[in-house]
């Protein structure tokens, strides 16, 4: 008789809303898109993939969804490895049995409903790093992250020279997971489409209403 494998444990996952927006003016996590916020697609969509969902974000940030707060642990806004590093360290204070934390953004409201799938199809290698790309591009917000690179993290970003996130990973296993086009009636749509501009919401907009 076959012996079952055992059920794979859904990673947790941290919503990256650390940015400052200046050119929205506000938080981007916040503004609407057909009846929801931003903040509000993102995590419907990752409900289902993922054991629980926190949210990188100073302490004072708002927090309608009643989300996790988890703080980076570096001050000064560095960028998105501090909240990656914050949550790797989440990790192991909490005792959790997950080895990959996933991350994405708070301004992409199409994430994939086959994200996790699709990243830990590619995850052979348990120190690699599995990121996200499509249409030719990467995208390593979107990505696994092992908590076995937990410690070189946080000495990588103890040097002040140390903040871009593509830095970090050449010095890494990465692996890519390459997603589809989103076929519309208005175009190609990018499954990790970002918002940075009222332009950009107002095509949001469009292709959300055309989505539903």
């Amino acid at each position: 008789m076959t012996t079952p494998a055992a059920p794979s444990i859904l990673p947790p996952c941290l919503v990256l809303a650390g940015g400052k927006s200046s050119r929205m003016g506000t938080d981007k996590a916040f503004l609407t898109i057909r009846g929801d916020t931003i903040l509000g697609h993102v995590v419907r969509r990752l409900l289902p993939q993922v054991s629980e969902i926190a949210l990188n974000a100073p302490a004072d940030f708002p927090n309608p969804l009643g989300l996790r707060l988890l703080p980076d642990r570096i001050p000064g806004q560095i960028g998105p490895l501090a909240g990656v590093l914050a949550g790797l360290h989440d990790i192991e204070a909490c005792g959790l049995k997950a080895t990959h934390l996933l991350t994405v953004p708070s301004d992409s409201p199409f994430v994939p409903a086959d994200l996790v799938r699709r990243l830990e199809a590619e995850a052979g290698d348990p120190n690699a790093i599995v990121i996200a790309a499509s249409d030719g591009r990467d995208h390593p917000v979107f990505g696994l992250w092992p908590v076995s690179i937990a410690d070189d993290l946080e000495t990588w970003l103890s040097h002040p020279d140390n903040r871009r996130i593509k830095a970090f990973l050449q010095h890494h296993h990465v692996v890519t997971a390459e997603f589809p086009m989103v076929d519309t009636t208005q175009g190609p749509l990018d499954p990790f489409f970002n918002i940075n501009t009222p332009e950009d919401l107002q095509e949001a907009r469009r292709f959300a209403e055309e989505l539903s």
